[in-house]
């Protein structure tokens, strides 16, 4: 079973961005909400001009 902080963590950091609430975060799928997690921390990279580092959301 995937534990409920990382959960919460992955929930809080996609509604934060995107502003989603929090049942249309809930609702998708583990790997699905990890990809948006993904994602949106590839662009903040991009748009902050940071080099890669280690995914805080890597499975």
């Amino acid at each position: 079973m995937y534990p409920a902080d990382k959960i919460y963590e992955e929930a809080a950091f996609i509604a934060y961005y995107v502003h989603w609430s929090r049942e249309d975060v809930l609702n998708l799928p583990h790997r699905e909400r990890l990809r948006w997690c993904r994602e949106i921390s590839e662009i903040n990279r991009k748009v902050s001009h940071e080099p890669p580092k280690n995914d805080i959301f890597k499975i």
